[in-house]
Formats: structure tokens, sequence, C-alpha cells
């Protein structure tokens, strides 16, 4: 871990790497480890490990702890990782505390578990884990755990929550969000990430709300689109953004919303397209059918001609 705070760590693509499995469903270090490496040589700005894409509902305690580990080696220092935690409050500490013996730099917080806890719930949930861990919180928003500019103010207040990743696309409420942060809590604003599915797809609206960091599915398997976009966004390139929005981006969107869980098992099956076997998908997600298998291939094929343009 650096001394650099982490907030001031977090820029440019934000990684969410798969979980690899072998043939007989169990982790596998090896390739999980060379997907890791992978990202991180091709440019990304963090590693977020056994979050979301990567199946953090799906895996252990122990097979959470030795991924995060896995992760926190490759990247050496050189970006950050962050952890996924999740469930109840209980659970939620248990797996801070893997994640800070991993040496995670932090901890995406994803929503809990099946309730549906009201505004002083939610509050109270984050306010034991922040106060169970020396690691720095994002907040994720989404699903059981959706906020209202009030609670984010409170957030704001808490030492130790440094974000919140929107997963909920409400662009009214982040403007909320964001407005009531600033006006409350000046001189200490929040990071705000655009965490929605392919967020490319909305990262341009997220941007002229201030939001300028996202998480990037894409990048798992395809780091050239992923990062011709990323530039070109930031550097107001509109012909590529949209030209990878409309050849790429949105017919991928459209291929994803054919599967339920396809957001993680698309995206795991791009990793193997490219070349490296991470696997399939644990139960209770399925893989993807055979013809949307095809499509995927021939639009990666397609998205990777139009960053030659």
């Amino acid at each position: 871990m650096t001394e650099v705070p982490l907030a001031r760590r977090l820029e440019g693509l934000l990684f969410f790497p798969v979980t690899a499995f072998g043939p007989d469903g169990s982790v596998n270090p090896d390739t999980y480890r060379a997907h890791v490496r992978a990202g991180i040589e091709a440019g990304a700005g963090a590693v977020f490990a056994c979050c979301g894409t990567g199946e953090f509902h799906a895996l252990t305690p122990e097979e959470f702890r030795d991924c995060v580990a896995v992760a926190v080696a490759e990247a050496a220092g050189r970006l950050p990782v962050v952890a996924g935690t999740g469930y109840g409050t209980a659970l939620a500490t248990r797996y801070a505390a893997l994640a800070e013996e991993a040496g995670a730099d932090g901890l995406l917080v994803l929503p809990p578990y099946l309730v549906t806890p009201d505004q002083r719930g939610l509050l109270r949930h984050y306010t034991e884990l922040a106060a169970a861990t020396s690691l720095d919180l994002v907040v994720y928003q989404r699903g059981t755990a959706r906020l209202t500019p009030r609670t984010a103010v409170e957030l704001a207040r808490l030492p130790g929550v440094i974000g919140i990743k929107d997963g909920v696309g409400d662009l009214d409420l982040m403007q909320r969000i964001v407005s009531a942060v600033r006006q409350e809590k000046p001189g200490h604003p929040l990071l705000y990430f655009n965490g929605l599915p392919t967020a490319e797809i909305t990262q341009p609206a997220y941007r002229g709300l201030g939001v300028e960091l996202y998480s990037s599915a894409v990048f798992c398997f395809a780091p050239e689109i992923a990062l011709a976009f990323h530039t070109a966004l930031a550097e107001g390139d509109r012909e590529t953004v949209h030209r990878l929005l409309d050849g790429f981006y949105r017919p991928l969107v459209e291929l994803r919303d054919q599967g339920s869980g396809y957001a993680v098992s698309l995206v795991k099956a791009g990793v193997r397209l490219r070349g490296l076997d991470v696997g399939t998908v644990r139960a209770p997600l399925a893989e993807p059918e055979p013809e949307h298998l095809t499509r995927l291939a021939a639009l990666l094929e397609q998205g990777l001609e139009l960053v030659k343009r």
C-alpha cells in the first residue's frame, strides 16, 4: 500500500477483472493472474478485484482473499487495488478484513443482500463498516442501496467514505446528490463513478454532471476499444465517440440485454474469445446462448476495425 490517499490515485479507466475458473469450477489463480496482468499492462488506472464482474457473489471468503492477494501482487503498488465487499454488515466487515489482510487499498461496498433498508439502515450499515476497517470505501448505489441527497451528505461526513458509484442511472437524482454534497461539504468533495453496465453508453451524459470516472467491462476483453473511447471522450473527439457508440457500444448493449446476467457472462465470453480461457460463470448465472456468442465475436471484430479508422 502507498502513502498517497486512494482518492487521489483513482483515475483513468477502471478495470474490473473477471474471476478465472478452471474446468472443475475452482478458481484458477494462474489464469486470473494473467488476466489481471494483461489489464495492467494495457493501461488500466485501477484494479477493482472481486466485484460485480468478478462474481463476488459466487466466491467463498477464502477464494476472495486469494484473488485479491493476486491482484495486489500484480499491481505491485503501481496502481490501486479496490476489492468488493457486500452482504449484511457482519459479512461485509469480514470481507473487508480479508481484503485488508490481502493488501487492498480500498473497498467497493456492494448493496446489502436481499433486504431493502431505509435510509437510516443504509447509513448505519456504512457507518459501522467504515468504523470496522482502515480501508477507504466507495459506496455502490444500485439495487437495494438507493441513496437520497441527504444520505449522500451524511456519507460525505463519514471518515473513510471517499466516493459513490452510481448503478441506478437516475441523472436527476445524481445531479441532486452532487449538488447537495458540493453545497453542504465544500472542500471535501466525494468522488463519483458511473457504474452502469456498459458504462460507456451513458458516460457522455454523466460527464455533464461532472462524473469523470467510470467502470469499463469492455476493458476486460477489448482494452483497445475501451481506451480509444476513453481517450476520445476526454479529448472531445466527438467523431470517434459517436463512431464507437453507434458501431460497437449500442449493439453490445442490445446484445447484453438479450439474456439475464449477460453483464457478466458476456464479458467473460469476450475474454475467452480473445484467447484467455477464464472458464465459465458460476451458478446461478448461465452462459450466453450459442447464437449470442456468434454475434459477440462479430461485434468484437467490428469494434476492433472501428478503432483502426
